[in-house]
């Protein structure tokens, strides 16, 4: 069953580090359904809203977290939708 969940980001890094975070958001944009971002001076904030199965969203966090300069926090509902 999928979830539907949250997924926040918060980037300190280099123009480098945001370039490998959207290939990494790309990757998984079929359990993206929403995205927001605000820009500020000392760091970035990104919210995702996502829509799919516990493993494919693990996979997500797991692979955001990865990069030194990137914090990322997930939390995901007991709220289940049909596939």
């Amino acid at each position: 069953m999928k979830r539907i969940g949250v997924v926040g980001i918060v980037l300190k890094g280099e123009r480098d580090t945001v370039l490998e975070m959207q290939k990494v958001l790309s990757d998984f944009s079929d359990i993206i359904v929403g995205r927001m971002g605000v820009p500020r001076e000392e760091a970035n904030a990104i919210a995702l809203i996502v829509e799919g199965t516990q493993e494919r969203i693990s996979a997500l966090t797991g692979r955001l977290g990865k990069f030194p300069t990137l914090a990322v926090k997930s939390a995901v509902t007991a709220f289940e939708v049909s596939e």
